[in-house]
């Protein structure tokens, strides 16, 4: 699993810091988290491409989070035979999006499923045979989803000695256990993967947390994830700024990853008020409260391991 960090900004791209938006690769898929005025520049500059892009995931429709889809959009239709896409959203996703493609009149060659957040709507947003999103709502100044990417399970261990004491010869027989199919032995003997690994172990974990007020929906979003990429916008004495419009400090976020879990926190959605020679002081300051936190960094990958085994 590949966390790319298309854009660490807010509030508009600058000429050395792209809006806020985030990929996760998961074996060749790309689940894209929110898509603000310029995402297709951080797509061009990692070299992602959309061909792999299943899930388009909007937190809020603020421009800075919204604007760059129509373009995503344009540039996936390019391609021959592309697969559908699914996008999930706060409610009124769906008709902003198809206004654009009403009014902008532009080629599109693959289906779209939307689905909007309502109040009946369950925890797990989207789920196929590699993840599932969970989704939340935030506390900001309009509606706002807060996003959780999570692995599915993986096979237990595979217990060689138990295989053995089953009659289960050496072979191909044992790949099929670990991949969780049952397997039949020359004597008419069923064996089920269960007889022969150990508890299934979890998948990794991914918190998308941006434009929101501490609150409940952060820390459930947030808990003990792998790498969580939290807000960051504005360093603590700029707090009232970070009240007054609804956003976090890099303090605030320090400390929801650390009472949260966190293993690693990436803060994104810096100001524009902060140049690249501030990013040090934001640095500091979410470290004095959570040595894992760091600032993001435009088009880096980060790479997430598979969590240890008991």
């Amino acid at each position: 699993m590949e966390c790319i960090l298309l854009g660490s900004g807010g509030m508009m791209p600058m000429p050395y810091r792209l809006l806020t938006s985030l990929a996760v690769r998961v074996v060749g898929q790309i689940y894209l988290f929110d898509a603000g005025e310029g995402t297709q520049l951080g797509l061009k500059k990692t070299k992602i491409g959309v061909r792999g892009l299943d899930v388009l995931a909007v937190s809020h429709l603020h421009a800075d989070h919204c604007l760059g889809i129509p373009g995503i959009m344009m540039l996936r239709s390019q391609i021959q035979d592309p697969d559908p896409l699914t996008i999930l959203g706060p409610p009124g996703i769906k008709k902003f999006i198809q206004h654009a493609h009403e009014n902008l009149e532009f080629f599109l060659n693959y289906q779209i499923t939307f689905l909007e957040w309502s109040s009946e709507s369950d925890e797990v947003a989207y789920q196929n045979d590699q993840v599932r999103i969970i989704w939340h709502p935030l506390e900001h100044s309009r509606f706002c989803l807060g996003y959780r990417l999570e692995e599915l399970d993986r096979p237990g261990k595979f217990k060689p000695h138990l295989a053995a004491s089953l009659g289960i010869p050496k072979g191909p027989h044992w790949g099929q256990l670990q991949q969780g199919q049952k397997i039949t032995l020359e004597d008419g003997t069923e064996i089920a993967p269960e007889q022969v690994l150990g508890e299934s172990r979890r998948g990794r974990h991914v918190a998308y947390v941006v434009d929101t007020r501490p609150s409940k929906g952060v820390y459930r979003l947030c808990k003990d994830a792998d790498i969580a990429f939290i807000e960051g916008m504005f360093l603590p004495e700029d707090a009232e700024h970070a009240e007054a419009k609804g956003h976090l400090t890099v303090v605030d976020a320090a400390r929801v990853a650390e009472r949260a879990g966190v293993c690693r926190a990436v803060l994104v959605h810096i100001s524009p008020r902060y140049g690249s020679d501030e990013l040090p002081l934001l640095a500091a300051a979410a470290q004095s409260r959570f040595d894992c936190a760091e600032m993001g960094e435009d088009c880096k990958v980060y790479q997430v391991p598979l969590p240890e085994d008991d």
